[in-house]
């Protein structure tokens, strides 16, 4: 009877954790992304949609974040902060390289994050 109850105790324990675990399929995520205008917008997003396992996005100029829909199991929010400062955009995650930076239109220049 005490084996029989253990094995049930394990089990349960077991797959909670594995529930736990689990990566979503439609994963919300919000994050930092530094930007000035339209253009911003445009490149930031085109860089998100390259992604692998993005299923939305939409990058807010007045908050400064981005909000995306993610498949976990395809892509991570650091990919796609990898992806934004790729195309010279910082991140909270992720900070763009300078060269990358300074080739942005001149509107498009922002104050870097520290």
């Amino acid at each position: 009877m005490k084996n029989s109850i253990i094995v049930i105790l394990v089990a349960f324990f077991t797959i909670s954790a594995v529930a736990q675990d689990a990566k979503s399929k439609n994963k919300k995520v919000v994050f930092k992304v530094v930007g000035n205008c339209e253009m911003c917008e445009k490149r930031i997003e085109k860089a998100v949609f390259s992604v692998k396992g993005v299923k939305s996005a939409e990058w807010h100029v007045d908050c400064q974040d981005i909000h995306l829909l993610i498949d976990e199991t395809k892509c991570s929010k650091e990919d796609v902060a990898k992806a934004i400062a790729s195309v010279g955009h910082d991140t909270e995650f992720v900070k763009a390289e300078d060269a990358v930076y300074e080739k942005l239109h001149g509107c498009c220049l922002y104050e870097r994050i520290k």
